[in-house]
């Protein structure tokens, strides 16, 4: 298992996670057959939002003796009322649920604090300005949740939290087809049954996000990762043609200041067949030629960091620079630590000869030589 920094929050999480929705389904000994597999698999992250009780109490009873080798994205607002889960604000019940999630999961603390499912600015602006990120700030100044996030599926949300100094990283959903859509409040629409023709490529506020969140040091864990599965078939995918597992996993794993993917589990054999991302092959792992020629909503002229533009015969790391550009046009001036990011690569766009071998080898049409050229003159000033 490799495993990344989670923005700056010094946590140090294996690139596939555990998104523990699925184990409401199941009894404790099947959770606890899920969990021993994610542990020996080097899986050490976990996302339990669910308000249910006794999966929450199934999964405290898995981690008992063990609960220090996890990291928890425990939830904020997620209760469970009248046998349903209702997300709320109302501060008496998020604190008597999150309360019960500390008890059932037999801990005392969460790694992550997240607040939950905000999708809309005015929510927002009223959560950063309210009793609940009072309530936030007294459970890290106890130590009972170590680092404060947020989960999101709106990307212009997504944003501001970025830009909040107490907004520590993002439980965010990406995959090629929620990639595709603009922000809205409303996340059914990213479950359409058709998408609008004229999309093409990532949106670019959520192009921005990902930019945003690298360069502030904001860590991205992934929620909705196989789009609720529709990817894996061409009849449901909105690019009509099929994705597997890994190459959903590779496309999130390759966005900027993502750090982990949480993946939902029925069982061990679902489990291997996220980690058999570890040690899939190059060949494996192309989403990029699929989406390239997918019928519909194909992207091209856009660099994904994809990296099928290598190898350089100057050893330019093409992806890498075509990263630091991006985030770096995106400001009025070039931030020190992109620049410096830059400054430390062993090659870089000064050095590109124009030869067009990574023209021909992008499956994007992207003009990678004229994008070397901008950036040789944008990171010399």
């Amino acid at each position: 298992m490799r495993y990344r920094q989670l923005g700056n929050t010094g946590l140090c999480v294996s690139e596939i996670g555990l998104g523990a929705e699925w184990l409401e389904r199941h009894n404790a000994e099947e959770v606890e057959e899920v969990i021993d597999c994610c542990e020996a698999n080097g899986i050490n992250i976990l996302d339990c939002w669910m308000s249910e009780p006794m999966v929450r109490t199934n999964i405290g009873a898995a981690l008992k003796g063990r609960r220090e080798r996890w990291i928890i994205q425990g939830h904020l607002g997620s209760t469970w009322q009248d046998g349903q889960y209702v997300r709320t604000r109302d501060m008496a019940k998020v604190k008597e649920a999150f309360q019960d999630l500390l008890d059932r999961l037999q801990t005392d603390y969460i790694d992550l604090g997240m607040i939950h499912f905000v999708d809309e600015a005015a929510e927002f602006d009223r959560i950063m300005t309210g009793e609940f990120i009072e309530y936030a700030r007294k459970l890290k100044e106890r130590g009972t949740i170590r680092h404060i996030g947020m989960s999101t599926h709106n990307p212009d949300v997504a944003k501001m939290a970025a830009r909040c100094s107490e907004i520590e990283m993002i439980l965010f959903s990406i995959n090629p087809a929620f990639d595709l859509m603009p922000a809205t409040e409303d996340m059914n629409e990213y479950f359409a049954e058709d998408y609008d023709e004229t999309l093409r490529g990532i949106a670019p506020e959520r192009e921005e996000l990902y930019r945003i969140c690298e360069e502030r040091g904001v860590g991205i864990t992934v929620m909705k990762g196989y789009a609720g599965g529709r990817l894996f078939s061409a009849e449901t995918s909105p690019f009509g043609v099929a994705l597997t597992p890994v190459q959903c996993l590779h496309y999130a794993l390759t966005r900027p200041a993502v750090a982990s993917v949480m993946v939902g589990y029925d069982t061990p054999e679902h489990v291997a067949e996220a980690v058999a991302y570890e040690t899939a092959s190059e060949e494996e792992k192309d989403y990029a030629s699929v989406l390239a020629g997918a019928p519909r909503h194909a992207y091209f002229g856009q660099c994904t960091y994809c990296g099928h533009c290598a190898p350089c015969p100057q050893k330019i790391d093409i992806a890498m620079v075509n990263k630091l550009y991006d985030l770096a046009v995106m400001q009025e001036e070039v931030p020190s630590t992109v620049k410096a990011h830059y400054g430390e690569l062993s090659s870089n766009a000064a050095d590109c000869i124009g030869c067009g071998l990574c023209e021909e080898r992008c499956p994007f049409g992207v003009r990678v030589a004229e994008r070397m050229d901008k950036a040789k003159l944008l990171f010399r000033q």
